[in-house]
């Protein structure tokens, strides 16, 4: 039987010392699109697929990559309406910092209350996890910041990181191309070269998202145009 049985409790630890529901979210993870984000020594990037389930959908209207204050910004790799969710709630919780204090909340202290969140969900009755891990990217006071948050609400600060459906080979990529004195621009760069790696079909600036922030604390998400252009520059 092994866990299988401890599978729709929630809050029941397995004999193993698990919670087999956070296993499960984990795996809406992994079928999820491919997702990146890597620290350069000047910035950092998030990058992100983003295939449209029919061709009749309106791509400007799918947005992955979202600000949650103008100088942090942040990419899915999941279910997209538990991101909005989580989003919100991001979006709250920075904006009554801003009131308390009058000062932008700093990067670590929004993830930390953004995994709080997550955290909490992993042991409520009534509710499930969250179907996301989320990549936060953010310039502040002690300089870029990447950060990963995943269903369990556990997080970490990484150099380079990726989540989504081709995690393994992005994450061997990203370990053969990093260097700790690498470039804003060249880190968009290795972002676009590992996400073509698993991509299928040619890759665009319609079927792929950007998100920089650099030394002016300002985060944006590139243009299709704009992304081309960087293409261009790859290839």
């Amino acid at each position: 039987m092994g866990d299988s049985q401890y599978s729709f409790s929630l809050t029941t630890f397995s004999p193993s010392g698990k919670l087999v529901q956070i296993e499960h979210a984990l795996t809406a993870v992994g079928s999820g699109q491919t997702s990146l984000g890597i620290k350069a020594a000047n910035g950092v990037v998030i990058a992100t697929e983003k295939k449209l389930p029919s061709i009749l959908v309106d791509e400007a209207s799918v947005q992955k990559i979202q600000l949650l204050t103008p100088n942090i910004g942040v990419v899915y790799s999941g279910m997209g309406p538990d991101f909005r969710v989580l989003v919100r709630k991001s979006r709250k919780q920075a904006e009554q910092y801003h009131r308390l204090y009058k000062e932008p909340i700093p990067v670590t202290q929004l993830v930390r209350e953004v995994a709080a969140v997550m955290q909490e969900f992993t042991q409520s009755g009534g509710v499930r996890p969250f179907g996301v891990s989320l990549l936060v990217a953010g310039f502040d006071d002690n300089g870029p910041q990447l950060y990963q948050v995943d269903p369990s609400g556990s997080y970490f600060s990484w150099k380079a990181s990726a989540m989504g459906k081709n995690v393994s080979n992005a994450k061997t990529f990203l370990e053969k191309r990093y260097t700790d004195d690498m470039e804003l621009d060249d880190a968009v760069h290795t972002a676009m070269l590992t996400l073509k790696e698993g991509f299928e079909g040619q890759i665009s600036g319609k079927n792929i998202e950007i998100g920089i922030i650099g030394a002016d604390k300002k985060f944006r998400v590139l243009t299709p145009a704009e992304i081309d252009d960087y293409l261009a520059e790859v290839e």
